[in-house]
């Protein structure tokens, strides 16, 4: 069992000779010299959301009408953060979740291989989006010994789309992460004042132009001809999905198949029915669709639902203790997603590991402090809304 917590006894140890964190611990610092670092437009694309971003907004907010009761004399010398998922074995509950826009992150415009490095460095798994500055299998290498997982946005082309989840298989993902809510894009006033999509202007495709059947859909290669390459990519991104088309994934690839976008109960058992491995509750962090409500919300009964199969969250995470309360909500493991990001704008795979940590060392804390040495004990003690009297 790893002592994430003790993090902070090596910042106060480093404080007594005078160095200071390189990188902030809290997100509202975090975010605020990412989006300097970050500039006008690509802070537009990572932070913005669909329409007055409400949706966006409450995912984050709603964390704080949900609270957890402490237990004392309890002996939590030593916690276990630890899951199984998908057959294997992690120390720690938390995923890097899929990020379109990673590969424009950093500095040298490699911020999916800065992800994946900080997920070595930290064993947080990192979900690979399609949309990448690195081709997957270079992403999936980077990993080192931690597992990945890879998100698919579904192409049209049913041959190409066979062809990604070959290539994600044969490079060693342990999941298939199947999007299903962004066939096509939402309304999101950011972008659109900016007119800035940035896949129009060619950024994050390389498992596009780097694919031999969507090459061979082209009458010249990228290198070429990047407008039409880029046309054919608009051209084929986004299938529209239905039930009947989980058996075909199951039927291309031994990966376990994760249905990303449940918020339903019905939904969730309809995706346990027609086979799908895991539900990945979330809203696309609100990116997609406003007028919703905040995922936290609908996390328990995305849950129960599901019954055996483990339920995957996002949406709204913004420290550790959001994590811990998605977790005695009964999700299995928690993505964490702009906060990752906005660390390898500050610091590439050092930056984005240093915010893993430090959630992680959040969470820690707090169920030693709460009386919850494990996450077990996590999910029996549960959540409250805090509005209403505790017996």
């Amino acid at each position: 069992m790893k002592n994430f917590g003790g993090m902070q006894n090596e910042i106060y140890n480093a404080g007594l000779k005078g160095h200071l964190p390189h990188f902030p611990v809290d997100f509202a610092t975090l975010e605020a010299r990412a989006h300097e670092a970050l500039g006008p437009m690509l802070t537009n694309y990572v932070a913005g959301g669909c329409g007055d971003e409400h949706t966006q907004d409450m995912n984050a907010s709603a964390f704080h009408h949900w609270g957890m009761i402490p237990r004392m004399m309890v002996d939590c010398t030593e916690r276990d953060l630890s899951i199984e998922l998908f057959g294997q074995q992690f120390d720690n509950p938390l995923f890097m979740a899929p990020i379109g826009l990673n590969g424009e992150a950093t500095q040298d415009r490699h911020g999916d291989m800065a992800a994946a490095r900080a997920s070595a460095l930290t064993g947080v798994p990192f979900c690979a989006s399609t949309l990448g500055n690195d081709p997957l299998e270079d992403v999936k290498k980077a990993c080192g010994d931690t597992p990945a997982f890879f998100q698919l946005y579904t192409p049209r082309n049913r041959e190409f789309a066979e062809s990604l989840i070959k290539r994600a298989e044969n490079a060693g993902y342990s999941a298939l992460v199947v999007t299903l809510d962004t066939w096509v894009t939402g309304w999101r006033p950011r972008d659109l004042n900016a007119s800035n999509f940035p896949q129009l202007r060619g950024k994050v495709l390389q498992n596009y132009f780097q694919d031999p059947v969507f090459r061979s859909l082209l009458d010249k290669p990228p290198e070429e001809d990047m407008e039409a390459a880029i046309m054919m990519f608009a051209g084929v991104f986004g299938q529209v999905l239905t039930w009947d088309d989980v058996k075909w994934f199951k039927s291309v690839t031994d990966m376990p198949i994760v249905l990303k976008g449940i918020c339903h109960p019905d939904d969730a058992r309809r995706a346990v029915d027609s086979g799908a491995d895991a539900v990945y509750c979330s809203n696309h962090g609100g990116r997609q669709a406003n007028g919703g409500i905040a995922t936290i919300d609908l996390l328990e009964d995305v849950v129960k639902a599901a019954g055996d199969v483990p339920v995957m969250f996002d949406s709204g995470i913004r420290s550790g203790s959001d994590a811990v309360k998605a977790l005695a909500m009964g999700a299995r493991s928690v993505g964490v997603g702009r906060p990752y990001t906005y660390g390898l704008a500050l610091g590439g795979a050092e930056g984005a590991a240093w915010v893993l940590r430090s959630m992680l060392a959040e969470a820690d804390l707090l169920m030693a402090v709460n009386g919850y040495p494990t996450l077990e004990d996590v999910r029996i003690a549960g959540v409250q809304r805090t509005d209403l009297a505790v017996d």
